[in-house]
Formats: C-alpha cells, sequence, structure tokens
C-alpha cells in the first residue's frame, strides 16, 4: 500500500496498556496496541495485542523481584514490541500511554528506530530523514514530576554470579557456550521460540536445563502483510537484549552473554547518506547503548555483554570447527524459518541457495575441511554457478552487502 496513505489514514500508534499474572508457573504477558483511523478516512481502526509466556516461573522470584521492578522491565518489552507492528502503518506518532519516558529516553528510542529499521526504509522506500517523519510522545505523568523518576526508582537486586547465554541456532553460541563451560562458572541456555537447532545446541553443550520463552506474534500483523500494510526487517537483538535483562533479574543471573561478534559492526549499503546496516542491533554501537540505557532504566545489576565482540566470523568459524559434535544439528539459514507471513511452512533445513549459506560455507571450509563442509550442505556451494552473483555481493563487487548476517566484505574476500 502507499506510504502517504497509510500515514494519512492511520497518524498514530499507541501503546495502551499491558498486564501480566502468573498461571500454572508461567508468567502471562500481555501488550495493547492501538491504531485507531483519522476520521477523515474512517475505519477499520487497529488493534495488536501480542503475547509473551515465560515458563517455569517460581512464585519466589516474582516476590523476591518486587511488583514495581517488574512492572518497569514489562512495559520496556512492551516498548520493544512496538516496531514489529509499527511498521505496518509507519504512523507520523507514536504515543506512549502505558508508562513514563523522559526525555532523553524518548531521544534514545528514536534512536533506535531510525537506526535498528535501516533495511525496512531503504526497501520500502521511505525517507526517514525529514524532521518531521517521526514524534514519540510520553502522555504518562510521573508522580513527583522528577524526569528521572525511573532512575531513580530501580531496585537494588544482588543478583547470583551466574551467566545467561541466548541461543539462536547458529555457530556462534555453541562457541560461547563450549569456552564459558571452560570458567567453572554455573550457565544456562536461554531460548525464544526454540526451534530443533537451538534445542539441539543446548542438549550438546551440556549446560544444564534451558529458560525458555514463547512470544505470540499477533496474526492480524500477518493479515495486514497479506493485505499489502508494509512489512520489513526490525531490530530483532534489540528484542532480545531487553527479553534477555528480564529474564536475568526475575531468575538471579547477574551476567547475560550475547555471541554478537566484531563483524556485525560493518553496514550494508549508503541510502539518504546513512549507513544501513542490517545488524545493527547486533553493533558494538547499539551494545554501549542499551548498556547505558538498562543501567539507568532497568536494573544497576545486570552486566549486558557479548563474550564475542572481539572476533570477526572467520575466528569463531575457526573456533566452531574444533566442537564437530555440532556439526549435524547448527542451522542458521534465514530462508530455512521463514514463513512469508504465513503463507508456507518452514523447511527447517539449510537451503544451499542464499547468502547466509554460502558465507557459512565460505568460512567454515578452511578449517572443518571440505569433505565435512560438504556433508552440512549436502553439497558443494562453491561449484555451484547460480551462486556466482551473491559471491560477487559477499566480496563487494556491488556497492551492496546482502541484508543476512554474514561476516565482512574483506572476510569474504
Amino acid at each position: 500500500m502507499e506510504l502517504s496513505l497509510l500515514r494519512r489514514k492511520y497518524p498514530r500508534f499507541i501503546y495502551k496498556g499491558y498486564s501480566f499474572a502468573l498461571s500454572k508457573g508461567n508468567l502471562a504477558i500481555s501488550f495493547d496496541f492501538a491504531v485507531p483511523a483519522s476520521p477523515a478516512d474512517g475505519p477499520p481502526d487497529i488493534s495488536f495485542h501480542p503475547r509473551v509466556l515465560i515458563k517455569n516461573v517460581p512464585q519466589k522470584d516474582i516476590k523476591r523481584v518486587g511488583e514495581k521492578t517488574l512492572r518497569n522491565l514489562v512495559f520496556h518489552l512492551g516498548l520493544m514490541e512496538i516496531p514489529s507492528y509499527w511498521k505496518a502503518t509507519c504512523s507520523p506518532e507514536i504515543i506512549v500511554e502505558a508508562g513514563y519516558l523522559n526525555a532523553r529516553q524518548i531521544s534514545w528510542w528514536k534512536d533506535l528506530i531510525m537506526q535498528g529499521m535501516g533495511e525496512y526504509f531503504y526497501k520500502n522506500k521511505i525517507d526517514f530523514t525529514k524532521s518531521n517523519f517521526l514524534s514519540i510522545i510520553s502522555l504518562a505523568k510521573s508522580r513527583s514530576g522528577k524526569l528521572n523518576l525511573v532512575k531513580e526508582s530501580l531496585t537494588k537486586l544482588s543478583l547470583r554470579e551466574k551467566v545467561l547465554v541466548p541461543v539462536g541456532g547458529g555457530k556462534d553460541a555453541a562457541v560461547t557456550l563450549e569456552l564459558l563451560k571452560q570458567a567453572k562458572i554455573p550457565l544456562h541456555p536461554f531460548m525464544l521460540n526454540p526451534k530443533k537447532e537451538q534445542l539441539a545446541i543446548a542438549r550438546i553443550s551440556k549446560t544444564g536445563d534451558s529458560l525458555v520463552v514463547e512470544r505470540s506474534m499477533d496474526p492480524k500483523l500477518f493479515e495486514l502483510n497479506r493485505k499489502g500494510y508494509l512489512n520489513g526487517h526490525t531490530p530483532f537483538s534489540a528484542y532480545l537484549a531487553f527479553l534477555a535483562v528480564l529474564e536475568a533479574v526475575l531468575f538471579d543471573y547477574k551476567y547475560v552473554a550475547l555471541s554478537n561478534e566484531r563483524s556485525s559492526n560493518e553496514g550494508n549499503v549508503k541510502y539518504l547518506g546513512k549507513i544501513v546496516n542490517h545488524q545493527y542491533s547486533k553493533s558494538f554501537e547499539f551494545e554501549k547503548k542499551f548498556r547505558e540505557y538498562s543501567r539507568l532504566y532497568l536494573s544497576k545489576d545486570v552486566e549486558y555483554f557479548s563474550f564475542l565482540r572481539p572476533l570477526y566470523e572467520l575466528q569463531i568459524a575457526k573456533l566452531f570447527s574444533r566442537y564437530p559434535q555440532y556439526f549435524h544439528a547448527f542451522l542458521s539459514c534465514n530462508e530455512a524459518n521463514k514463513t512469508k507471513s504465513g503463507k508456507k511452512k518452514p523447511t527447517g533445513k539449510w537451503c544451499g541457495k542464499c547468502a547466509k549459506c554460502l558465507f557459512v560455507f565460505l568460512a567454515l571450509s578452511p578449517f572443518a575441511g571440505e569433505k565435512a563442509t560438504i556433508n552440512i550442505f549436502k553439497k558443494d556451494l562453491l561449484r555451484d554457478k547460480t551462486l556466482k552473483p551473491l559471491l560477487g555481493d559477499l566480496t563487494g563487487k556491488r556497492k551492496f552487502k546482502p541484508f543476512v548476517s554474514v561476516g565482512t566484505i574483506k572476510e569474504s574476500k
């Protein structure tokens, strides 16, 4: 649908509220978003109600954390849900009624949307550089009128010396788990909507029971996508950051150890004078900004960092090659889990045709060996002539790096 029409018809995206309750041992969270149509354009209004289920939460942990702290963390998780739904209409205003944001926080969230959704702007040909493109307005009042009310009200918690390791399906988390095991510090995998490859990596690592969260997207979003409303990439790793801090506080973990690497700092393409980075929320720039925000407004006690930050993808591939027990289990092909807005079932296997598959093949084969790498992908990708254009993209023959999580152009070369 046409951008100007959507922005005129849906001028406001409203974060109305959230709720949570302990039910059958799980913490059930729901959010309430409204996108009212302008009176001039008439119905239909749009509403979204995404849900999150945090599994196996003891009542004693709810009591230990306290309602005030938990409310603040859930409120922020709702803020992080906004980009996934706001993108359908690209409304000029985001109204926050669910809680209070000061001017510094509003600036932080606007910066995250501008940088974290660069690929969305690029693919939808949206000029996000205009001064009136987006306003974020907080309607909730602070009781004391102080701008740093949230910062002053953070509860001091003495979290235990344990490490929470978010696990995707790729090689990076496996390397983090194996290396941290050597430190003899208690650690546990953390998984969001776990797929078979995530479960397999956690099982092979032998690092104990996993913490599991189920996130349910509102089906209405996929209906709108099929009708032609806007769609595109959102900063998923930023969502994972807010969720991981909530998990750490709730389950008494001092450390959240991500597996984001140095290669993610490189952007993909220049658009309207700005560098678009598909991996922005995995970058060191975001990591630093989030650590500061977390200490001010989420928890003074949680240490959020990427354990693999000093390493490039090639160095991680070399380390991963030492752990062949994961070769049959890991899967980081983007096509493997795509549903096309609910129109198709995910394949759950390497496609052997995308830039992600090609890069992983390139990075792993020098260290794991040609035979083992071919066995992972069930074919030799370097002998597939149809992949030559993708190889050109990865090695910088065009001024465009594919919008997937791959290494730098120099690494591919």
